[in-house]
C-alpha cells in the first residue's frame, strides 16, 4: 500500500480493541485524517505519548480502505505539559481541537492554512497569552479561513461603512439601522471595537480592553462558531469564562 509522510496535530483519539487507538489529525497537507496507531496503548509502544492530544508530530502512514495506519511518529512540539496543568488553558486548548475538526469537516481535503493557524494559536496558548483572548482570535481567524469571515466595520448586508450598532451571526457581523433584523445584537461600540481586533490579531487593542468587553465579545464569539458549525461545541460545556 502506498506509504505518505505529513506533519499533524493530535486532535483527539478514540480506543480501538485492545490495545489500539484510532487518532484523528489535523495534517499539513492531507487535511483531516483517521488513522490506526496499533498497539499505543501498550507500555512498551515505541510511540509513548506522542499522539496525544496537542501533540504536533511529524508521522509517516500508510493507506488503508477506511482508516490510514501510523508507522512513525516523531515529535515536533508537545504542548500538554504546559497546558496539562491549567484548567483554564487546556479547556481553551480543547475547544480549539474540536474548532478544528469540525472546520475541516471533509476528510483529505487540504487545510494548510487552518493547519498553520491552528499550530500559532496552541504555541501562544502555551506560551502564556490569556486563553479566552487567544480562544476566541483563534476561532474568528478560523472561520475566515474557511470562508466566513464575519465583518464588523461595515454592514454584512449593504456594505455601508460603519461603525454600526447592531451585530448578527446570521447575517454576517455588523448591520446598520436599515438592514437589522429582530433578533441582532446591540454590543458595546468598545465590544465591535475588540471584536475586529481580535480577527485581525491586533494584540495590543485586544490585551487593553476592558473584562467586561472581552466577556461581551467572547459571547459573541460563540454565536457565530455555532451558527456556522450549526451546533454548539460540546468541549464549551467545561470552559470558563
Amino acid at each position: 500500500m502506498p506509504t505518505y509522510r505529513d506533519e499533524a496535530v493530535v486532535l483527539r483519539t478514540q480506543k480501538l480493541g485492545e490495545a489500539d487507538r484510532i487518532i484523528t489529525l489535523l495534517t499539513r497537507s492531507h487535511g483531516r485524517v483517521r488513522a490506526v496507531a496499533k498497539g499505543v496503548r501498550r507500555t512498551s509502544s515505541r510511540f509513548g505519548s506522542r499522539l496525544e492530544p496537542f501533540t504536533y508530530v511529524d508521522l509517516q502512514l500508510y493507506e488503508g480502505r477506511n482508516l490510514d495506519t501510523i508507522t512513525q511518529a516523531e515529535t515536533r512540539a508537545g504542548w500538554y505539559a504546559e497546558l496539562g496543568v491549567d484548567y483554564e488553558r487546556y479547556t481553551a486548548g480543547t475547544v480549539m481541537l474540536e474548532t478544528a475538526e469540525r472546520l475541516a469537516s471533509e476528510e483529505r481535503e487540504p487545510a494548510v492554512q487552518q493547519f498553520r493557524l491552528l499550530v500559532g494559536a496552541l504555541h501562544a496558548l502555551a506560551g502564556g497569552r490569556a486563553p479566552g483572548q487567544v480562544l476566541d482570535s483563534y476561532q474568528l481567524r478560523a472561520l475566515a479561513t474557511a470562508g466566513y469571515a464575519p465583518t464588523f466595520d461595515h454592514c454584512a448586508h449593504c456594505g455601508l461603512v460603519g461603525p454600526h450598532r447592531w451585530l448578527n451571526p446570521s447575517m454576517g457581523g455588523a448591520l446598520c439601522a436599515t438592514c437589522r433584523i429582530p433578533g441582532s445584537a446591540s454590543p458595546a461600540p468598545e465590544t465591535m471595537t475588540l471584536l475586529a481586533a481580535l480577527l485581525a490579531g491586533d494584540w495590543p487593542t485586544v490585551e487593553a480592553a476592558d473584562p467586561r468587553h472581552a466577556k461581551q465579545a467572547a459571547g459573541l464569539v460563540s454565536a457565530f462558531v455555532a451558527w456556522h458549525l450549526e451546533r454548539q461545541l460540546r468541549s464549551l460545556e467545561h470552559l470558563e469564562r
